[in-house]
This record gives C-alpha cells, structure tokens and sequence, in this order.
C-alpha cells in the first residue's frame, strides 16, 4: 500500500475509534438511537464494551479495506493474465506462446516494435533473435541493459509469416499495450520501425519522415527511429539510429 494511501487507513481507524468513544459517553437512549442491538443495555453494563469494540472491528475492517481496494492498481502480470484469456482475433489460433513484453516494470524507457516474429513466438520474449541481438547491444550502448527498460510489442501474437498485423488484430490488441503503459508510466518511448510508429502516432508518414522528433502517445513522449531488422539489412543507417538514441538519452 502506498504511503498516502496507509495514512488515510490510520485516520480512518482513528476516525471510527473516536466516533465510537463519543457515542460510548452518551446517555443510554441517544446510544440506542446509534446501535439498536445495545438498546437493552446501559454504557455500564460489561457487554456494551464488547458489542462496542466488535462494531469498532468490522468499521475499522471496512474503512480498511475499502482504502486496499481504491490503492490497488493492476500490475504488469494482471494484465498478462487477462490477456492469456484473449481469443479477440485469428492470431490465438496459430501462436506457440503469447509475446506479453519484458524488463523493468517501472522502467523510464520502453521500445515498442510491431509484432513477434517466429524467435519470439518460441520463447514467448520480444526481441530474442538477431533483429533482438542488435537491440540489445544498441541499449547497452546507451549505458543501459536490458533489465533497465521495457520491451514489447503492439501486437503480441505472431502473425503468419510475419506479415504485418492487420487493423482488426492491432484493435485487439491496443488496448493491453495502453494498460501496460499505464501500469509502468514511463517518461519515453521509442517506436521501432514504420509499422509501429504509424499505429502509435495514427498517421501513415514513413519511418524516414517521422524518425529523428518526438511526438505523443497517451501523453508519453515518442521517438520514432528504424527497425533493427531493418538496419540488419541496411547497417549504414547505424549511424542515424545512435542520433536518436542520443535524444533519448537527453531526455532520459
């Protein structure tokens, strides 16, 4: 429970504590106006302590509980499991394993590409074959690992033949993307390739337009930049990735 949230809980306690200890000091009848179950009964009577430190039970167990359950917020495995039960598209059918997304779950930073390819859908991680290979070494490059940021995909099923994922498929699954940033609330993310960084941005500007500016997605700050894959096939756009990689880092 969050700090704010115990110290509501212990006001709350000392809240019903104190009302009960002034309608303890009330006349009989004013008391069994409160409690009909005591009306029987007078304030020296041994059984009004107890009737009373039962009712200061259940309050204080409803105030407390009532405090738990507006503090609690979905994790990052909430989510997966809600997810494990999505059957909203065709690409359940066909998956091995669902590509939820992996890192730190409070991290600054997530990379979001569009799909998981055949590596991913084996392991059931984003981001595991070469394309993910240079990932990672682009991120320890920033002078970060892994561990310290978060990656995913907009889509976490693989489509066939790693086509690109089709609008229904993308409507399915935006929704867990959205609670999955809610739950981590990063300061930035980075949208890797054209076809993720055209869904997040609602436009249909290449990669090569958008790439090198910050836009918004749900009010977190996006950098487009290219695919790894992509620079797999083409490594003399290395050199324009680390430029972007450099305004993440300013703005990290």
């Amino acid at each position: 429970m969050r700090e704010s949230s115990s110290g509501e809980a212990i006001k709350l306690v000392k809240d019903c504590l104190n009302y009960l200890r002034f309608h303890h000091d009330l006349e009989p009848a004013e008391l069994s106006a409160t409690y009909p179950e005591i009306f029987h009964l007078t304030p020296s009577h041994h059984g009004v302590d107890a009737l009373l430190r039962d009712r200061t039970k259940k309050l204080v167990n409803e105030k407390a509980l009532d405090v738990v359950r507006e503090d609690h917020l979905p994790t990052l495995e909430d989510v997966r499991k809600e997810f494990e039960k999505c059957h909203q598209c065709r690409l359940c059918k066909e998956r091995k394993n669902i590509v939820f997304g992996v890192g730190n779950e409070q991290a600054k930073l997530v990379f979001i590409g569009e799909a998981p390819g055949r590596d991913e859908d084996l392991k059931g991680e984003p981001f595991v074959g070469r394309a993910g290979q240079l990932l990672t070494k682009i991120i320890n490059a920033m002078g970060l690992k892994r561990e310290d940021v978060y990656i995913t995909n907009i889509v976490k099923c693989r489509p066939p033949g790693n086509r690109n994922p089709l609008p229904d498929e993308i409507a399915a699954c935006e929704p867990y993307l959205m609670k999955q940033l809610e739950v981590i609330n990063p300061r930035l993310i980075c949208a890797l390739g054209t076809v993720a960084a055209q869904i997040l941005l609602k436009t249909d500007k290449k990669i090569s337009i958008l790439r090198g500016q910050f836009y918004y997605y749900q009010g977190i700050k996006v950098l487009p930049t290219f695919h790894p894959a992509f620079l797999l096939r083409n490594p003399e756009y290395k050199r324009v990735v680390w430029d972007d990689m450099q305004l993440l880092m300013k703005e990290y």
